[in-house]
């Protein structure tokens, strides 16, 4: 082979990058996933490109950076002329399925603006993110006095979920994400203090192994050349899981924590708003965290347990010899970590993600069992899924860059020497309690191997960390007079980043340069004085021509 058939694209949601044993925690074994590694390339620094589900995914889908593609927090729309993955993928002979979540919201007034019907073989696509969907389930279904968060949640496993006896109006919330007290009441999974109950379900029939199912379903019946993105819906909250994961980790399998009083005493203000919110508050106390990480421990080893199922069949039926398998997350979790919960901030704890590639080529021989601490954006799947397929990545739609000359020895870097993250919290509480304007409550992170920096908008000074010093990113040197060359050296490349043509889409580079002579030929003569003063061949059409005089209009 000189190419992969097919790609299995695996995401999972608000899984950190170090609560896998191959990335290093202590008491959380992930066998399933370590061997993929051992059959592939791990990065270990891979960063997303914004820290909220919406604005990740649709960087992730794009190949593009949340400044470009507009989409910039979740509920946001994709505006309706952005190419994603499976628009690149198709025009590479690839088709680019969904089973499991987007998080994608459709521009249904772009949609209808252009005439585009929702139920067309288009407007389905446009409306999922460029997917033929399998099957989407972006995994919640709340509901509170105003409604539902999200109608469709968990619409199909539902069903599935009533089919197989499950009686209730919602049982992804009575069953799925919740508790059961010895009195037949159900002990919701919203609440934190639930979290160490076991959900009241079957294990096979919750959500994890639930869509695994759905994704050999999917490759028991399409001969390819497809990339699959099977999107799980966990580790993500509320969480709880059903036995035997239930019992499998207590708090003493809980990491230490990572924080520090000074860092909470002198916080810049910016982040100690996203510290002072209920969810940061709550995460801060450590009987939350005692209850909690056991069961975001316990939805992880499902998770690779799960992997081992989807593995083995792959191998059992030989797909794993003709599909490249990719792993990620859209996001981390701090769980307490820097005084915080959720994963809206810049600390590694929520922007940089695990990613295994394992590559079927021949080619990638040699890079099997590696590591490789290039720098990696999110970006990138896009262009790498491109070239396995055997296309040509579109570099002026297209901002990542092609991994498949690491995962095949070729280089051991990226040609970037910094990543970019963006976070709009202009639509969140935190701006709406601390009165910040809507232009305001952006920022950006740039970091390269040695620094990052964190931009504030609103006249703030900049957050710095020293990652090789400062690893755990405890101490903020933005206002260090010593540390201003660096600040400013980290400016320039987020000026640089910023400066990018990141909106000239409609023609490629190529296409570009054809264009800079095309018209020379075409008869437009600017600034020739004398018809000797240009190749006579150019002007031709504009020489020896006879016509009548008609300086007094025509005659009879």
């Amino acid at each position: 082979m000189t190419k992969p058939k097919n790609i299995l694209f695996i995401m999972f949601d608000q899984l950190r990058w170090d609560y896998l044993s191959c990335y290093g925690h202590k008491t959380l074994h992930t066998p399933n996933i370590d061997r993929l590694a051992e059959k592939g390339v791990r990065f270990t620094r891979c960063y997303i490109q914004s820290p909220i589900c919406g604005s990740s995914r649709m960087s992730t889908y794009t190949g593009r950076y949340v400044h470009s593609h507009g989409a910039s927090w979740n509920g946001i729309p994709l505006k309706v002329g952005e190419m994603t993955m499976g628009d690149h993928l198709r025009q590479a002979g690839m088709d680019c399925y969904l089973v499991g979540k987007t998080h994608m919201r459709a521009d249904e007034e772009g949609m209808a603006r252009l005439g585009l019907e929702p139920d067309s073989l288009i407007g389905a696509r446009v409306s999922e993110c460029g997917f033929d969907v399998i099957e989407r389930d972006d995994g919640m279904l709340p509901e509170g006095p105003d409604g539902s968060y999200d109608p469709d949640g968990a619409r199909e496993y539902n069903k599935w979920l009533k089919a197989k006896g499950y009686e209730s109006d919602n049982p992804w919330h009575d069953f799925a994400n919740s508790g059961l007290d010895e009195d037949g009441n159900v002990l919701s999974g919203w609440f934190l203090k639930n979290s160490s109950e076991a959900a009241n379900i079957a294990e096979q029939d919750s959500e994890t192994p639930y869509l695994t199912g759905r994704g050999i379903e999917f490759m028991e019946t399409h001969a390819g050349p497809w990339c699959c993105h099977l999107s799980y819906i966990k580790p993500h909250w509320p969480y709880i899981v059903p036995e035997p994961y239930a019992s499998m980790y207590g708090p003493e399998d809980v990491q230490e924590v990572v924080r520090s009083d000074a860092e909470r005493q002198h916080a810049h203000p910016i982040f100690k708003a996203f510290m002072d919110t209920k969810v940061g508050e709550t995460f801060s106390r450590q009987d939350v965290r005692e209850a909690v990480i056991p069961a975001y421990m316990g939805l992880i080893k499902q998770a690779d347990d799960q992997m081992g199922r989807l593995f083995q069949w792959l191998e059992e039926t030989g797909r794993k010899d003709d599909t490249m398998i990719v792993l990620t997350s859209d996001h981390g979790d701090f769980l307490g970590d820097h005084w915080m919960g959720e994963k809206t901030f810049f600390h590694d704890t929520s922007t940089r993600v695990p990613l295994i590639v394992y590559d079927p080529s021949p080619e990638a021989d040699a890079t099997r069992g590696t590591t490789c601490d290039a720098l990696v954006e999110c970006i990138d799947f896009a262009p790498t899924f491109v070239e396995a397929a055997g296309g040509q990545p579109a570099k002026h739609i297209l901002e990542g860059e092609s991994l498949l000359p690491i995962l095949r020895g070729e280089r051991k870097e990226t040609q970037r020497d910094y990543v970019i993250c963006e976070y709009d919290f202009s639509a969140t509480p935190v701006a709406h309690l601390h009165d910040i304007a809507v232009r305001d409550a952006v920022m950006f992170m740039v970091a390269d191997k040695r620094w990052k920096l964190i931009h504030f908008e609103g006249g703030h000074r900049p957050m710095l960390f020293d990652l090789a010093a400062d690893p755990q990113e405890l101490t903020d040197l933005g206002d260090s007079d010593i540390h201003a060359d660096i600040i400013a050296g980290m400016y320039d490349k987020l000026f640089a980043w910023s400066r990018r043509q990141s909106q000239r889409t409609t023609r490629s580079e190529e296409q570009l340069i054809e264009m800079r002579t095309k018209t020379r030929k075409r008869g437009v003569v600017i600034g020739i004085y004398d018809e000797n003063d240009t190749p006579l061949e150019l002007t031709v059409k504009y020489r020896g021509r006879k016509a009548p005089d008609m300086k007094s209009g025509p005659r009879g």
